[in-house]
């Protein structure tokens, strides 16, 4: 049984990734949990004074927060009535990221699936703060879906690496599993300053190999210091469909997740975009 989890914001984005999310793991037989979280809205109003106002405009915002998720429900089960998915919806007052790093610990959840953008978010921005944030600090896997993508074709999966640390078997199962789904390739690809490979990383090649021994595995090497527009270049020449990164020490992804930085170097992803946890304490 896979279990996912959904925040939404009821943007259209957060909509979009709701369906992407119902029509790929439309052959699991998953139990699926759509979360609201909505303290920002009620901490944002700043015209309560009093303690007792306070609590009567929060009781209004959970009472909305019920009722549109309630509404998105018999959305969903309009649009997929499937047998095999079991859904439920969580209204929360509380931080999104913590709401949702509780609730992955709480339900050991496989993967948690999220637009790009939310409500709030420029119209520049090509990574909203919210899913930055749950990509940085949330310790499950992170899919998010790019804002009106559609696209159910997984032909090619992009898995960037420095073959530094050995990933977690349970992570490269869910990859592994995914890529079976749709007869998936999946690529590898080291960028390199010094193409030889240490012991360790022969060792974490070779680790990989073994637990994904039932896919189709292509092993690439590029050169280059700006590993973003390597990546980008390699998106497009290889058609890929599927970006896959690590976030932890010393991998790519590190010091990419920060809104900032993010926007500057044009980490402009337009396919779905999948974050894979391999931090201390996980």
């Amino acid at each position: 049984m896979r279990k996912i989890l959904i925040p939404t914001d009821f943007s259209g984005n957060a909509i979009n990734a709701i369906k992407y999310a119902l029509e790929f793991f439309k052959y699991e037989h998953s139990e699926i949990y759509i979360m609201h979280t909505y303290a920002d809205e009620v901490y944002d109003n700043q015209t309560i004074l009093t303690r007792a106002l306070f609590e009567e405009f929060r009781k209004v915002i959970k009472k909305k927060s019920d009722k549109e998720l309630e509404e998105l429900l018999l959305i969903i089960r309009e649009l997929s009535p499937n047998p095999r998915h079991n859904y439920q919806v969580i209204s929360k007052f509380g931080s999104l990221i913590d709401e949702v790093n509780d609730f992955v610990d709480k339900e050991d959840i496989d993967i948690v699936v999220m637009g790009t953008r939310g409500k709030t978010d420029g119209r520049t921005m090509d990574f909203g703060s919210n899913t930055i944030q749950v990509m940085k600090y949330v310790k499950c896997p992170v899919l998010a879906i790019p804002k009106g993508y559609d696209q159910l074709n997984l032909n090619k999966i992009l898995f960037p690496t420095n073959y530094q640390l050995p990933y977690k078997q349970r992570e490269l199962k869910l990859v592994s599993t995914l890529a079976k789904s749709f007869t998936t390739k999946i690529q590898f690809l080291y960028i390199y300053k010094f193409k030889d490979l240490s012991f360790r990383q022969q060792d974490n090649v070779d680790y990989l190999k073994n637990i994904l021994a039932e896919n189709d595995l292509e092993f690439l090497n590029a050169s280059g210091e700006d590993h973003i527009t390597v990546i980008n270049e390699e998106i497009v020449k290889e058609k890929i469909d599927m970006l896959v990164m690590v976030n932890s020490r010393k991998s790519y992804l590190e010091s990419l997740l920060y809104p900032s930085t993010v926007q500057k170097i044009g980490l402009q992803i337009k396919i779905p975009f999948l974050v894979l946890q391999n931090l201390s304490g996980y």
